[in-house]
């Protein structure tokens, strides 16, 4: 039996990302009209079941071109306040903010806590109104997501 060295304790989250802990499950759309139907709750975690990218219809070509077999996905979500959001994915994938047919340009990303789970953050200065996430090139059929306003 090999023995691995035990891994430190996760530190404690930030505030703007204690909501990562838990939350639900939701398919990802894949076109304009299941979008409808796939709302991200500021604030609050969900676990996003990705589609194979070449099945879904982006709104803008995605900025990094996905690799063929990579998983995808679109989901809306609605700012009320004007602030910073910070967008939090628990894989390698790559995100696109798109309001209005244009791709925002992010204002600052890292990577997560040690430990958290969170791979990466990408935060985007955002007026009100609705925006669509687009998630590509995920390895993985599935990744957690959490939208926070920052204070």
């Amino acid at each position: 039996m090999r023995r691995f060295p035990a891994r430190p304790p996760a530190a404690p989250l930030p505030a703007s990302l204690v909501a990562w802990q838990t939350g639900l499950s939701l398919a990802a759309a894949t076109d304009a009209p299941t979008l409808a139907h796939t709302k991200v709750t500021i604030g609050k975690r969900v676990e996003v079941m990705l589609a194979p990218t070449d099945t879904v219809r982006y709104r803008l070509a995605p900025g990094k071109p996905p690799a063929p077999g990579s998983m995808g996905g679109l989901l809306g979500v609605t700012v009320r306040r004007a602030g910073t959001y910070r967008v939090a994915l628990g894989t390698g994938a790559w995100i696109d903010l798109v309001r209005a047919r244009t791709s925002l340009t992010s204002v600052a990303h890292e990577h997560g806590p040690a430990c958290s789970g969170i791979r990466k953050i990408v935060d985007f200065k955002l007026r009100p109104g609705r925006y669509v996430l687009q998630i590509s090139g995920s390895k993985e059929a599935a990744t957690p997501v959490l939208v926070t306003a920052l204070p």
